[in-house]
């Protein structure tokens, strides 16, 4: 029999609850600053445990001294890509005028306007061409220097998050076993060696998953830059550097630098004519990116994710949409290495089910 008694104990529990999840979720709120130190060391650490594991095995050395020479081996990274990197994307941007809201949009509308003379001198109505007033009026040039300015700040004012997150990376790495010793006293006896073999096997996995894209970025990063340098395209370096960093995001970020790569180099070459020079060059750029894309999904992307996650090209594609369709953009950043932790732990945990089975075969 329901009584007011027990009414108002569900009442006061429901309430609880919900205050108790409000209460959680303003505590990550106020530090998410950590979790994003947690996740980038996460991270680096899966990145590190091959190296790590090269120093132990090969050199024969200890836990310790394996860990210092990886994150030493990351400093000297670090430092070389800051030293290499930062100075010529920070030159180069200038040279861009990529972080100067009003100059974009002189460049944009003289830009506009050349292209509008072209359609004028080929036979194109005057009605029929591009409304520059109206096109400028309607877009907002503030979130190409935001966004710019973001990636560029993250890059060269860090090193309150760097030495925290290779603090947190250095004790990750050398106190691994401690932790998973930790975790077995908590975890319920019936299910402690599959949870041990999921995490493992996620370990195992991600850190191949992450080398591979740090090595897919690179390739493609390259790739742009030699396209680039083929065609003289000035202030190359930084154009590849962006459309690379854009490669990040699956099949949209690859769409949008092409685009950003055509805006740029007819930005950067606005005292050339626009027919005999500006134009051609936009098309063979245009074509050289798309011959890169096509390398990059053809070959490296599906060998290097499909070889890293023990997944089918297809399957990574589907997984990839899948996860655009429910959460957007970061969906699709974070698909694949999800879909790879569900996958080792639907084959611990359900190794009978025969759709697992069938996915989780090469694992």
């Amino acid at each position: 029999m329901i009584t007011s008694k027990t009414i108002s104990n569900g009442i006061l529990k429901a309430i609880g609850t919900l205050a108790l999840i409000v209460a959680a979720i303003y505590l990550i709120w106020q530090i998410q600053t950590l979790i994003y130190y947690l996740v980038a060391a996460l991270i680096l650490t899966l990145i590190g445990n091959p190296i790590q594991l090269f120093f132990r095995k090969k050199l024969k050395f200890s836990m310790t001294m394996a860990t210092v020479a990886t994150l030493f081996i990351f400093i000297l990274i670090i430092v070389g890509l800051i030293m290499m990197f930062v100075p010529l994307v920070l030159s180069q941007s200038e040279n861009l005028s990529v972080l100067n809201t009003s100059e974009i949009e002189t460049n944009v509308s003289e830009l506009l306007a050349k292209i509008n003379n072209f359609l004028i001198s080929h036979g194109v109505d005057k009605g029929n061409t591009i409304d520059v007033s109206k096109i400028t009026s309607k877009l907002d040039f503030n979130f190409i220097p935001v966004f710019l300015n973001s990636v560029l700040g993250a890059l060269s004012s860090f090193g309150m998050g760097l030495a925290s997150t290779l603090f947190i990376t250095f004790f990750f790495l050398k106190d691994k076993i401690m932790f998973i010793i930790g975790i077995k006293k908590i975890l319920p006896d019936n299910h402690e060696e599959k949870i041990l073999n999921s995490l493992s096997k996620i370990n195992d996995l991600l850190s191949r998953y992450f080398i591979g894209l740090l090595l897919q970025l690179f390739i493609v990063f390259l790739l742009y830059w030699i396209v680039l340098l083929i065609f003289g395209i000035q202030n190359g370096f930084v154009i590849a550097f962006f459309c690379a960093v854009l490669n990040i995001i699956p099949y949209i970020g690859p769409l949008i630098g092409s685009v950003l790569a055509a805006v740029l180099t007819m930005i950067s070459n606005l005292g050339m004519d626009f027919q005999s020079e500006i134009l051609p060059k936009t098309i063979y750029v245009m074509i050289g990116f798309a011959v890169v894309q096509f390398i990059d999904n053809n070959f490296s992307q599906p060998i290097i994710f499909s070889k890293s996650t023990n997944s089918h090209p297809l399957e990574i594609f589907l997984v990839i949409l899948i996860g655009g369709f429910l959460f957007g953009v970061l969906g699709m950043i974070i698909a694949v290495p999800v879909y790879t932790m569900l996958k080792v732990i639907g084959k611990e945990f359900f190794p009978e089910n025969k759709i697992i089975r069938i996915l989780a075969k090469n694992i």
